[in-house]
């Protein structure tokens, strides 16, 4: 059990600098090229992890969990964090870093119209809380952040929160890491295809010529110097690769509820980072939402874990009868 909570804490640490990261390389790198990068890197990493879990479960896979992992790995990869990506190039750091995290907002609605999941009193009151955080973060009545920038986090999160769903068809079987792995595989490689077809003269002419230039003949290497490998290496390898593989241990060595913490953690801990490193102020209104985030996080991690609590024993009970 402590191991697990040292995994939450690594991963913490790790997911909350990984907008800043992003912001200090979104002037030096293309977004999908930036984006394209991590994944590829970040998947290369969880490989040698991914093949010990699938050994361990004497499990393989097949054609059609290439397929599915295909279709999550293009919903998270190529759709929500090209968004994620490009809303860092707009916004600040905090703010995405912030209301991203609220993507349970997405969640809950998806898993009970597409999965048939029981919403609770505390589900409800909890994004209630939520929702009116966002409100006083985003302070609608004197708006000072991107107003792009925002839209963009919130597609950004309704998507992930879809390949979150998604991924609970295989997630039970595979595990985390598995499913992340070769999502963030053939994600990036998916990913990767589309950048090559941006090279074509008369796409990339034809896109360089609308508001759309970005995605114009999509750079591969192109911008990696000795100055920023060293912040390459540590958004690929360790806040994508290791932070992902510590978050899905700590899973493992506690539970889904307990491994939930780094997220409610994260909108509190994040502006502080990007405070001292990147020197975005905070203001009163962004403070009191955080900390109405931070409340609606504990009531479902409570909540959560007395439910888990009450399965588990139940179950015990079950087993026990089974026993005797």
């Amino acid at each position: 059990m402590k191991q697990g909570y040292i995994y939450i804490a690594l991963s913490t640490i790790l997911f909350s600098t990984m907008e800043i990261s992003l912001k200090l390389l979104s002037n030096q790198f293309n977004p999908i090229q930036i984006t394209f990068l991590r994944f590829f890197i970040g998947s290369v990493i969880l490989i040698p992890i991914a093949l010990k879990n699938l050994k361990s479960k004497n499990l393989s896979l097949n054609i059609n969990d290439f397929k599915f992992f295909a279709l999550s790995g293009f919903i998270c990869v190529v759709v929500s964090m090209t968004l994620y990506q490009l809303a860092i190039l707009y916004s600040k750091a905090s703010i995405v870093a912030i209301l991203f995290s609220c993507n349970p907002i997405f969640v809950i609605p998806l898993a009970f119209f597409i999965l048939g999941e029981k919403v609770y009193k505390h589900t409800i009151i909890s994004l209630a809380v939520s929702i009116i955080g966002i409100i006083f973060i985003l302070n609608p009545l004197k708006l000072a952040d991107s107003p792009l920038g925002i839209i963009l986090t919130f597609l950004s999160a309704g998507t992930f929160a879809l390949y979150g769903i998604v991924g609970t068809k295989k997630s039970s079987k595979y595990g985390g890491i598995i499913c992340s792995c070769f999502s963030f595989l053939l994600g990036s490689l998916e990913m990767l295809i589309l950048i090559l077809i941006s090279k074509i003269h008369f796409i990339s002419y034809a896109l360089s010529k609308t508001t759309f230039k970005t995605f114009a003949n999509i750079p591969i290497l192109k911008g990696i110097s000795i100055g920023n490998i060293p912040s390459l290496i540590y958004i690929g390898i360790f806040i994508t690769g290791l932070g992902y593989s510590f978050y899905f241990l700590s899973m493992e060595k506690t539970s889904v509820a307990t491994a939930s913490l780094v997220f409610y953690i994260k909108p509190a801990f994040a502006p502080v980072l990007a405070l001292i490193i990147l020197k975005e102020p905070i203001f009163i209104n962004t403070l009191i939402g955080i900390l109405l985030i931070v409340v609606s996080s504990c009531i479902t991690f409570v909540f959560n874990n007395k439910i888990s609590n009450k399965v588990h024993n139940e179950n015990s009970k079950d087993d026990n009868a089974v026993n005797i």
